[in-house]
């Protein structure tokens, strides 16, 4: 159990970084992070990371396919933490 919480939050971490860390690059015209990059963060468990760090960098968040594919990954983790935390939804 402690093992998923410390890699939560560490994920969580790196991908909050990692959108400060584009969003500095980009006001540098410096070389970026890949959207694909940022969407695998997100993927492997960083979501709520990478809503906060649109949220609180004011980045990626006039890209409406980014958005997209970013909601919807944190859409099917919730699902999935609901199925696992209520137990199957069949009898």
């Amino acid at each position: 159990m402690w093992i998923a919480v410390l890699y939560l939050w560490a994920i969580n971490t790196l991908t909050l970084l990692a959108f400060g860390w584009d969003k500095l690059r980009a006001q540098r015209r410096k070389k970026r992070i890949p959207e694909r990059k940022l969407l695998w963060l997100a993927a492997v468990g960083g979501s709520p990371g990478a809503v906060l760090g649109r949220w609180m960098f004011r980045h990626k968040t006039l890209k409406r396919g980014f958005s997209g594919r970013l909601f919807g990954i944190l859409g099917a983790q919730a699902a999935i933490a609901f199925f696992i935390l209520n137990g199957s939804a069949l009898p």
